[in-house]
């Protein structure tokens, strides 16, 4: 593994309890304004921690599968064409879809990932992330009670069959920021709008 699969895949999988510990601090506060203000800090390491879920996620899908063999087009098509087997093996697309998705999901991953640790709009990007690893952990658990002997084939760190202990890793270590980093976007920009309120009144009454 390199320097910078080994951070990511870190953060992405121990990342969730620095959250679950600012979630903590954030409760212990009494005062709305100041529980607002704990938040928006807490949001820009949320952003870290999901994105850093689907940079190692799409690293680990497009990397050489052998390791030491370098980077090139010609590794990155033999790693794609690996995962569009893995894909395949959930039985839910046709091979010409498995395909597909294998040549797109690696590099949107890459996308969300960047567009998360950005910042930009992070009440839409936790919001998509939340619905893909929903929709991915949907997927586990239907390979699951059909009884597929599979890998899950997420990208991040060591891959894990699926079945209950692959959905509590990813019920834990991915949905669970991606759900407290939407939910907290949206709770700031209520708060924001709320605050916002009461000036803009007080503005158009003073025009007046």
């Amino acid at each position: 593994m390199t320097q910078l699969d080994l951070i990511l895949t870190w953060i992405a999988q121990h990342g969730y309890w620095f959250m679950l510990g600012g979630l903590a601090l954030m409760l212990c506060v009494r005062d709305r304004q100041q529980r607002v203000a704990v938040l928006r800090p807490l949001l820009i390491m949320a952003g870290i921690v999901v994105g850093s879920i689907f940079l190692a996620a799409a690293y680990g899908k497009l990397k050489p599968i052998i390791p030491g063999f370098p980077w090139s087009v010609a590794s990155v098509r033999v790693s794609i064409t690996w995962f569009a087997t893995q894909v395949e093996s959930y039985k839910l697309l046709s091979s010409e879809a498995s395909n597909f998705v294998a040549h797109v999901l690696p590099f949107f991953e890459l996308f969300l990932g960047l567009w998360l640790v950005s910042g930009i709009a992070r009440r839409y990007s936790g919001l998509t992330a939340s619905i893909i690893l929903f929709g991915f952990m949907s997927a586990i658990t239907y390979a699951y009670v059909r009884g597929l002997k599979i890998k899950c084939g997420c990208g991040v760190g060591d891959d894990e069959d699926v079945g209950p202990a692959a959905l509590l890793r990813d019920g834990l270590q991915f949905l669970l920021p991606a759900l407290l980093l939407t939910i907290g976007a949206f709770l700031v920009r209520r708060e924001r709008s709320a605050s916002a309120a009461p000036n803009q009144a007080a503005s158009v009454s003073h025009a007046d």
